[in-house]
């Protein structure tokens, strides 16, 4: 690679999993590094204000921080597109790029990426989140093309909670989307500790899964010209879709 290579992260205020794990993910490849912005997240749901936490003027601010650490990135790890609609990273990642001149992406974008690229129509969901919010992202990712005909989720809605969720849970409701056989399962939550399963679960189910954790930092590093074959042991992806 050359150069030091440094992805940045825009990440919920009482999100605890992302960063551990972003760090864990990079840990093969010396000459990158992730750095962090924090807004303020406590809350998911479609109440007024938990939805206006993540109006685009509260993550630019962060990202234009990030800026100031001459990232080559700057991704919003995070899944709000989901429940507020696809448009809403698009706009984001235009409005950080015309700010800052570096390029930007998301986890849902990453995913949506993912999913046209394996031609994958119908998938499996499992998130912490309430039962309206799961209907949300549901519906949403219909409107893209893409058919969730399996879901597991908690009915959730304390951000920092969903940390929280231990292993044997989080296969649990993997394990139970998988029994219909879906193209691809998401484990749709940066702040859920999903990702360090997905290698062993894809061993055991045989169906490709897709962390949004995982899907941010496969993005940032492919569009920081880094080869993503590089990261091991984190599931298909990242050997799949070098």
């Amino acid at each position: 690679m050359g150069q030091h290579i440094r992805l940045g992260m825009l990440t919920p205020s009482s999100n605890t999993v992302l960063e551990p794990v972003t760090q864990a993910m990079l840990v093969d490849l010396p000459e990158v590094s992730a750095h962090f912005s924090r807004f303020r997240v406590t809350e998911i749901s479609l109440a007024l204000p938990a939805l206006n936490q993540f109006e685009n003027s509260a993550l630019l601010d962060a990202a234009q921080l990030l800026a100031d650490a001459n990232v080559n990135v700057i991704a919003w790890n995070g899944t709000s597109a989901g429940w507020l609609g696809l448009d809403q990273d698009r706009e984001l990642c235009r409005q950080i790029t015309a700010a800052t001149g570096i390029p930007a992406t998301t986890s849902v974008l990453a995913l949506q990426e993912i999913f046209l690229a394996q031609n994958i129509t119908q998938f499996g969901l499992v998130t912490p989140y309430t039962d309206d919010v799961q209907a949300k992202i549901i519906t949403n990712f219909a409107q893209q093309g893409f058919l969730c005909i399996a879901e597991q989720h908690l009915n959730l809605k304390v951000n920092f909670s969903f940390a929280e969720v231990d292993a044997e849970k989080i296969s649990a409701m993997v394990y139970q989307v998988a029994q219909v056989q879906p193209q691809a399962i998401t484990t749709f939550c940066t702040n859920l500790c999903a990702a360090p399963l997905v290698a062993e679960l894809e061993k055991d189910i045989g169906i490709p899964i897709f962390d949004t954790v995982s899907v941010a930092v496969w993005k940032s590093l492919r569009l920081a010209g880094v080869d993503t074959r590089l990261v091991k042991g984190w599931g298909s992806l990242f050997a799949d879709l070098s």
